[in-house]
């Protein structure tokens, strides 16, 4: 199934918060204007879902149970660059400060009305398409360089050891976007997303074999690979070599 482009009509939030009552209320009003809503009481299950989920954004609590929301924060950006925002009781600047510094895109306390909510959450949605796209145009004609893998991204040409590997097109965009990101786990709607418009028929799990093909002609071991690392129940990173920036 290759993915639609995001609108508000197929886009779906993952709301963490271990108030149930609240976590209502917001699908409640969001769900009637298209949106999908999905929530979890705890951070430990919310980062859980956030990470196998197919989500557009993430509502985050910071005071709950098992792990709190800055924990929860800060796992997830060491994955994932989803737009974020935050929801504190207490709203003291210093806990605004830190997520921000964290790597939150928004900060709201929980006074919060549902309209200004949602129009939180339409501006840092549509931060995030625009940075993604305008990422895409300006990267689009760079060579990318790997230690002995070399990424041709004009000509679509990819060598190792100054030879030209024979890839698919869907084995070059599934490497290009994976190098594009190197060091961040993609998780397989991520890497969906690069094939979108192909006339092949790509499915969630046939990117496993998709990318299993591309680490053969890489020449990887699986026990010990050099470029593409499973990430287990999140996805797969390209590994930059330790000596590469």
């Amino acid at each position: 199934m290759t993915r639609q482009a995001i609108e508000p009509s197929n886009m779906k939030i993952l709301m963490i918060d271990d108030d149930k009552k609240l976590c209502q209320l917001v699908a409640d009003y969001l769900e009637p204007m298209g949106y999908e809503v999905a929530s979890a009481n705890d951070g430990v299950s919310g980062l859980e879902m956030a990470r196998k989920g197919d989500f557009h954004a993430v509502i985050l609590d910071v005071m709950m149970p098992q792990m709190d929301g800055f924990e929860v924060l800060k796992r997830l950006r060491r994955e994932s660059d989803i737009p974020i925002i935050m929801l504190t009781a207490r709203g003291e600047e210093t806990d605004r400060i830190v997520g921000l510094e964290m790597g939150a895109d928004d900060y709201l306390p929980k006074t919060f009305s549902s309209r200004e909510l949602l129009a939180r959450l339409r501006a840092v949605t549509r931060r995030y398409i625009v940075s993604e796209r305008q990422t895409a145009a300006t990267d689009k004609d760079k060579v990318l360089i790997f230690g002995k893998l070399q990424i041709e991204r004009s000509a679509r040409t990819v060598r190792l050891d100054e030879k030209v590997l024979n890839l698919t097109p869907i084995e070059y965009d599934l490497l290009a976007r994976l190098a594009g990101s190197a060091g961040r786990v993609l998780n397989r709607d991520q890497l969906l997303d690069a094939v979108a418009g192909r006339d092949y028929e790509v499915f969630d799990r046939s990117v496993d074999v998709h990318i299993s093909s591309l680490r053969r002609k890489l020449g990887e071991d699986p026990r010990n690979p050099v470029f593409i690392q499973t990430v287990r129940s999140a996805g797969y990173m390209f590994k930059k070599p330790e000596n590469q920036q």
